[in-house]
């Protein structure tokens, strides 16, 4: 998360974002797991996912479970939700077509005033919100911050406080910071284009194309966020977008 007012400071992506990157999932092709290591890691994340699912009281997040009296455990719903995540972020591919229908017509915009391809820009809101799943509350209300963006000095609009984690020299740091509320996903989106084309320190990411590392690289050294492998994670959410056929084939939903 994000420079803001043409300030140095940034932030990472989101702690759930991070630990999903980097957390170890069954292996999809043999139904088996890589290491002991990461069956146990598994193990634990399949129960955070059935106390999740009993604290909500429904049986998964994707549409086509089916309720564990009729053919599976809630433990093993969990497993197949996470065994079917295609992207090390934990999200299932229905949820992730729901998460860029929402945002096709805002993205389609922004792409067109930063001269980058739409991928792109829905990429990197998918990394910042977890796909939609992890967004900024202020209050009770969604902050609609896809983006992670900041309320600098300069910021004249509702603020959301939020938790996030920062890398400084190495190491990951947790703070509460004071993020950007807008009141709809259009304004959010609007926000990011201006301030993304009216900073010369992000003149790199500009007009990139489809080019997923170059936008990427330039966020990054740009200052975008302080996470090391920014620009990898960023790019590799990019080219699963790139190779699954991109928005063009996706029907908005409106917001």
């Amino acid at each position: 998360m994000r420079q803001l007012d043409g300030t140095m400071q940034a932030t990472a992506p989101t702690a759930a974002t991070v630990s999903n990157m980097t957390a170890s999932r069954p292996t999809a092709a043999t139904g088996g797991f890589a290491t002991p290591g990461a069956f146990n890691t598994t193990f634990q994340q399949v129960q955070a996912d059935v106390a999740a699912y009993i604290a909500r009281g429904d049986t998964g997040a994707r549409s086509d479970a089916q309720p564990s009296s009729q053919a599976m455990s809630l433990q093993a719903m969990a497993l197949r939700n996470r065994a079917g995540a295609d992207d090390g972020t934990g999200i299932d591919s229905a949820m992730q077509q729901q998460f860029l229908a929402s945002i096709k017509p805002w993205a389609e915009e922004t792409a067109g005033k930063l001269g980058v391809s739409p991928e792109l820009v829905a990429a990197h809101a998918a990394l910042e919100s977890g796909w939609g799943r992890q967004p900024l509350k202020n209050g009770s209300a969604n902050a609609n911050n896809l983006f992670g963006v900041k309320a600098g000095s300069n910021w004249q609009g509702e603020v959301a406080l939020a938790s996030t984690t920062e890398y400084e020299h190495g190491a990951m740091l947790r703070k509460t910071e004071r993020f950007r509320s807008y009141p709809d996903t259009a304004s959010a989106f609007r926000d990011y284009a201006s301030l993304l084309s009216s900073n010369p320190r992000y003149a790199a990411a500009l007009n990139t194309g489809s080019d997923a590392r170059a936008f990427a690289s330039g966020l990054a050294k740009a200052g975008y966020a302080t996470d090391p492998h920014y620009a990898d994670k960023l790019s590799k959410v990019a080219a699963q977008l790139q190779r699954g056929g991109g928005l063009a084939g996706i029907t908005p939903t409106g917001n």
